[in-house]
Order: C-alpha cells, then sequence, then structure tokens
C-alpha cells in the first residue's frame, strides 16, 4: 500500500480508503462478512475509513469502532459525516443553514456518531451535504471550530452533492476546512477543472468517492439489472441512467489490456490523479478489498491509456432520480 498526504493535517493516508455506505446501506449487505473485510484491508496496510451516520443511522459507525477497538496496535484514520436537519440528499439551493446544519443540530449528531461508534473522537467530521451560501452564516462553522477545539474531532470536511464540484470552491478558499470528498472517476472529470486547482493552492484534501459510478465502471451492469426491492440503486439506475451507463461502460471494455480487470482500470485511472489524496471504493466482501487494494501497488495508468480513457469524459448535470 502507498500513502498520500491527507492536506494540511500532514496525516499519511492510503491511497486506498475504505467507502463504508455498502455494508450498512444495500441489500445483500452481512455484518460478520463486512467485519471481515474490514479487518482484512486493515491487515493490508489501508488505514483510511469513511463512513456517516446516515449509513443506517448509525450502523455503519458501529462497525467502525468495532474496527478500532480490534486494532489497537495500528493507526486508523476514522472519517464521518453529520446528516442534515431536514434528512434531505442531495443539498438543493434553496436550503438553509438552519434547515440542514444549525449549530445544535452539528453539536447532537456529533455526539451520536461518537456514541454509535464508541469513541472519544473522530480524526474527521464532514458535512454530509453542502451548500456554498452556508458560508455566509458562519454559525456553522463556528460550532464546528468549538467541537474541534474540544477534540471531540481534529478536521473539519464537506461532501459535495453529485455532479456539482463547482459547489465547494468557496468552501477550500475559504481556507476552513481540511477535506473536500467529491466524485471522481472516468466519467466524472469535471473536478479537474475548477476544484482540484483550488485544493492545490489551498493544500485541502481530496477524497475521491464513487469510484465505480454505482457499479457501471465495474463492467458488470446490464440494460436489464436490477436490485432486490428497497435497494437504492434501483431508484438511482431507472431507465434513463442504467441505459447510456452500461453503453459507456461497454464502450471501454475495447481499452482494457490483457489481465486488467475494469475495477482496475478504474482505480488506476483515479490514481493518476496526484490531487487526489484517498479513493473510497465500497467493499462489502474479502475478494473486493484483495482485488481493490492492489491497485495500489500497481500504480497510475500507462500515460497512453491515461489519454485514452480521459475521452470517454461525461458530462453530467444533477436530475430528479441522480441523488
Amino acid at each position: 500500500m502507498k500513502y498520500r498526504l491527507f492536506g494540511k493535517t500532514g496525516w499519511r493516508i492510503s491511497e486506498i480508503g475504505y467507502g463504508m455506505w455498502g455494508m450498512a446501506g444495500w441489500t445483500g449487505s452481512d455484518d460478520e462478512e463486512s467485519f471481515r473485510s474490514l479487518q482484512l484491508a486493515a491487515d493490508l496496510g489501508c488505514n483510511f475509513f469513511d463512513t456517516a451516520w446516515g449509513y443506517g443511522a448509525g450502523k455503519s459507525e458501529h462497525l467502525l469502532g468495532e474496527l478500532i477497538r480490534a486494532n489497537r496496535d495500528k493507526k486508523i484514520y476514522t472519517a464521518t459525516k453529520m446528516p442534515p436537519k431536514n434528512f434531505q440528499w442531495p443539498s438543493t439551493r434553496e436550503f438553509s443553514l438552519d434547515d440542514c446544519f444549525p449549530p445544535d443540530h452539528i453539536e447532537e449528531y456529533v455526539s451520536k456518531s461518537l456514541k454509535n461508534a464508541g469513541l472519544d473522537s473522530f480524526d474527521l467530521m464532514q458535512f454530509h451535504t453542502w451548500e456554498e451560501s452556508w458560508l455566509d452564516d458562519d454559525r456553522g462553522i463556528k460550532k464546528m471550530s468549538d467541537l474541534k477545539s474540544q477534540g471531540l474531532f481534529h478536521a473539519i470536511g464537506i461532501s459535495l452533492n453529485r455532479w456539482e464540484p463547482w459547489n465547494g470552491i468557496r468552501a477550500v478558499e475559504s481556507g476552513l476546512i481540511d477535506s473536500v470528498q467529491v466524485i471522481y472517476n472516468i466519467f466524472d472529470q469535471n473536478p479537474k477543472d475548477e476544484l482540484f486547482p483550488a485544493c492545490r493552492k489551498r493544500n485541502v484534501a481530496v477524497i475521491a468517492r464513487v469510484p465505480f459510478d454505482e457499479g457501471t465502471l465495474t463492467g458488470t451492469l446490464t440494460k436489464t439489472t436490477t436490485w432486490p426491492e428497497g435497494d437504492w440503486r434501483n431508484t438511482y439506475f431507472v431507465p434513463e441512467n442504467l441505459i447510456p451507463s452500461v453503453e459507456r461502460a461497454d464502450a471501454l471494455k475495447p481499452l482494457l489490456p490483457e489481465g486488467m480487470s475494469m475495477p482496475e482500470m478504474a482505480l488506476r485511472f483515479i490514481l493518476g490523479e496526484p490531487t487526489v489524496t484517498t479513493i473510497i471504493p465500497g467493499m462489502r466482501k474479502p475478494g473486493h478489498v484483495r482485488s481493490n487494494l492492489s491497485a495500489s501497488e500497481k500504480g497510475p495508468l500507462p500515460a497512453k491509456l491515461m489519454n485514452e480513457l480521459e475521452k470517454h469524459r461525461w458530462n453530467r448535470v444533477p436530475t430528479k432520480w441522480s441523488q
């Protein structure tokens, strides 16, 4: 496993981290298998685990706490996210700070997350939704700074809405945050335009989420794929999204070098962007952990392949189904 500096914090973070949504919010999850996967990742050098209160109303945070207690000899960096007060994902322009993150709500959910995990502090506390307009009402950031000074967490981050990397640039430039979490993958390359340059300038860490485009970049979905009732993916992969997503993923398959899988190519593409600090694929099975973490030692893709994949950029904007 290779490591990168987490912005101005000075932390050395594994460049393949662990996204913990799937083990609490998707169908087919098994707690015992999830914990085996988490432990295997820690054993293989992964030291950054990203969760949220919203992942199973604290269930995923509880699993992370168990992992910490089982690995007291390892330095594991813990990251979680506070849910918005209105429990609406994603945020929209009309939501105010009071709708989503008034100071008392921030304090309440920092406390709840610590209790869920059974921890005294988190390394990183993130706003699970974000609007740049909230910078104009400094009560939220002031509350976060106060709680940070109390030692309840050690860094402040924001998580950006799908396909809205522009909606975090002011926060980055303000110098008030330590990290930004954004969707970045072969299709979603927009963060390179303005967000990443701002992060480099202000030394803000970048957490790249959704590396497999919710599954299409694994190359396993088809135009008729469905999921069990109640699975979030049924509402995201509506036909107007699933069909073009599969078509675009299929167009990548001829570019695969012999012996390389689609997930490996997707991860190594992201590793080729030096602004990215860590990638957080969801991993619910030990086999996923081994294959995904191995991308780190293999490193970025050859320049020629990187250039070809950059041509597959897909500029999208939020819709009623994109969540």
